[in-house]
């Protein structure tokens, strides 16, 4: 796991940008703490910082050339089948210096240059450089676990692995106007675009080719439409799902450094680490727990875990205080507005696991996959109506005027209700984006000042929100809306979290629910394998039932929340009242109508506060962000 950056000149205007290359190198320091290199030439310069994992030895250090010294790779990520391709690479006559696996994918894309994509196992992004050509090739892995952002303009090509990197090119800063109005709606900025109009992330599944100034992208992996012609029961499919997920576990186990496992207790780390436990018997696993926050706490279900597998166990129990004095540090790392509150979890979590691992197994993906989340029970009981559920949608009134919090069991059922009645009514798409989203267009619309709506392109945000609604479009099923989730909610939201957060730490987290082979198997299995009225995650709940201690059996999700709407009525309440959300430095800026934020904040001090501390995170992310990126 490391930090990859570089630029591509394509005349003596972009040449100048060369002198930028270390200093964006630097900018990942983080990302890659164990090592430092650059390449440098007339017209091409690539960095990369190494977080060593495989072969920790110098003969791992990059950038990495073959021996004809013509190609050149960085590269960010692991393969994990890079020890049965090394093999029959010998077998074709290829040589080796390293046990690293960044030599074996090098090699392999010499022989078979993009069609080595689909022989990769693992995640990654990476840049081969072809002396001879003068080429670039870049790509990304299948679901977007791994970063890459690039910018292309008249003099030069740059790439890296955070926005970071990218700004110590000196870009310009200009905002884009339609991600901004996303990012009030979803929390997060949806590829390929960004916060700058200059910058785009390379897609999950995509490769590029940048030669003589022009650029050539292309998609080598997509979601399989079309499942095994044999149909399967769903015992047997069972027993398929137990043997990929455990054989997904065993290939992420291979590290030369300590590797360990997240367990929170819920079902998907429960299963990892249950898989891991058996085949590494000293697995050290790690979990969060909330000393002021019981409702969200749920170390005694882990503890259930460890004790069933016997494995040696450590727990951060948190205080407030404990989430509250990291929470400049997680605003100073985040270098594009992103407000996953969990975010904040994540980067404790991870800073607590790297002081014992450098590598961690984590259960992210199973949602997507399997309908783990409530808005899949509740779109899944939409789909399939009875007299309660028509009951609940004819009370919606009701539910609208009830006080709504996330920090109360009761007021979060009136809000789940409320969502409930209101997205009952839409049609497929509009019911999947209320369902993904925390404020509607027309609230979104309404933060932006008169300038700012003026700037932005409406035609342009509804044809990217035409394509990030690609698979609910006229296919009002569960499969489509988890479909749907792994294009935008998994790659956008939930693994640039785990990759943000644990990166800022030095630590590599693995996913193993996201194996390609284990994905293109669950994604076209029937939706009644996955969820019908009883069960989230059935197929995933009855493979291991009787692995696991039956407690953890159709136990109630928990999220993995903080207590912000505590920390915006006390530590919190003079940075949002004077300073990031202040009249002042709102009407100065220019970007927020002051009146729309003021009733907002009004709302965040009322006895019904609703979700409106999601919005209120996310305005303190970009005022954060605002401040340090564009304002200084």
């Amino acid at each position: 796991m490391c930090g990859i950056t570089g630029i591509f000149a394509f005349n003596l205007v972009g040449k100048f940008n060369m002198i930028n290359v270390t200093a964006a190198t630097m900018a990942l320091a983080k990302r890659g703490p164990d090592f430092q290199d650059i390449y440098t030439d007339s017209w091409v310069g690539l960095g990369h910082r190494r977080l060593s994992i495989i072969d920790t030895s110098q003969a791992g250090h990059q950038p990495m050339w073959d021996d004809g010294k013509r190609f050149c790779i960085i590269f960010n990520g692991e393969i994990f089948n890079y020890r049965e391709l090394r093999e029959e690479l010998k077998q074709r006559g290829i040589s080796f210096r390293s046990d690293s696996d960044t030599e074996v994918l090098l090699q392999l894309f010499i022989l078979e240059k993009e069609n080595c994509l689909q022989r990769l196992n693992g995640f990654f992004a990476f840049c081969i450089y072809d002396l001879q050509e003068q080429s670039l090739f870049l790509a990304r892995d299948r679901y977007g676990i791994k970063p890459l952002l690039f910018l292309m303009d008249e003099d030069k090509f740059i790439f890296g692995s955070e926005m970071k990197a990218l700004i110590h090119y000196g870009i310009e800063k200009k905002i884009d106007y339609a991600s901004l109005h996303a990012y009030l709606q979803l929390n997060y900025i949806p590829g390929p675009d960004s916060i700058f109009v200059t910058v785009k992330k390379l897609q999950p599944g995509h490769y590029l080719k940048v030669q003589r100034g022009k650029l050539d992208q292309q998609r080598f992996y997509t979601l399989p439409t079309n499942g095994d012609s044999t149909p399967l029961t769903y015992e047997s499919a069972k027993d398929k799902f137990k043997t990929l997920l455990e054989e997904s576990v065993k290939k992420r186990l291979v590290a030369d450094v300590p590797l360990g496992s997240f367990l929170s207790g819920g079902l998907d780390s429960s299963i990892v680490a249950g898989l891991a436990a058996r085949h590494k018997p000293d697995i050290h696993t790690f979990s969060i727990g909330y000393k002021d926050e019981p409702f969200f706490d749920e170390t005694d279900y882990a503890k259930l875990v460890v004790k069933h597998f016997n494995t040696s166990h450590t727990v951060f129990s948190l205080s407030n205080d404990d989430l509250y004095s990291h929470l400049h540090s997680i605003l100073d790392y985040i270098d594009e507005p992103f407000a996953d509150s969990s975010a904040i979890a994540v980067y404790i979590l991870s800073r607590e696991t790297r002081k014992h691992a450098t590598v961690a197994l984590s259960g992210d993906g199973a949602d997507e996959l399997l309908a783990g989340y409530n808005k899949h029970e509740a779109a899944f009981l939409m789909l399939n109506a009875g007299w309660k559920e028509k009951a609940v949608t004819s009370l919606g009134g009701l539910w609208s005027a009830l006080p709504k919090s996330r920090n109360s069991t009761l007021f979060n059922k009136f809000r789940q209700l409320d969502r409930f009645a209101r997205a009952m009514k839409l049609s497929p798409t509009d019911r999947y984006w209320q369902l993904a989203t925390f404020a509607s267009d027309a609230e979104s619309r309404d933060l932006l000042s008169p300038k700012s709506k003026e700037q932005l392109d409406d035609q342009l945000f509804q044809n990217r929100k035409r394509g990030w609604l690609s698979e609910i479009r006229n296919a009002d099923s569960i499969n489509a809306f988890l479909r749907n989730d792994l294009h935008l909610v998994l790659t956008n939201d939930m693994l640039t979290k785990v990759d943000l957060m644990s990166m800022a730490n030095g630590l590599e987290v693995r996913v193993p629910f996201l194996d390609y082979e284990l994905v293109n198997f669950v994604t076209n299995l029937p939706e009644e394998f996955k969820i019908n009225r009883q069960l989230r995650k059935r197929i995933a709940q009855d493979a291991f039932k009787e692995t696991l201690p039956a407690k953890l059996y159709n136990r109630p999700k928990k999220g993995f929340e903080v207590p912000l709407l505590k920390w915006f009525r006390t530590e919190m309440k003079s940075l949002i009242n004077d300073d990031l959300l202040s009249q002042r430095r709102i009407e100065e800026q220019g970007i927020f109508n002051y009146q729309s934020v003021n009733a907002l904040k009004k709302q965040l001090f009322s006895g019904n506060p609703g979700d409106v501390h999601a919005r209120i995170w996310a305005l303190i992310v970009f005022q954060w962000w605002h401040k340090k990126t564009i304002s200084s």
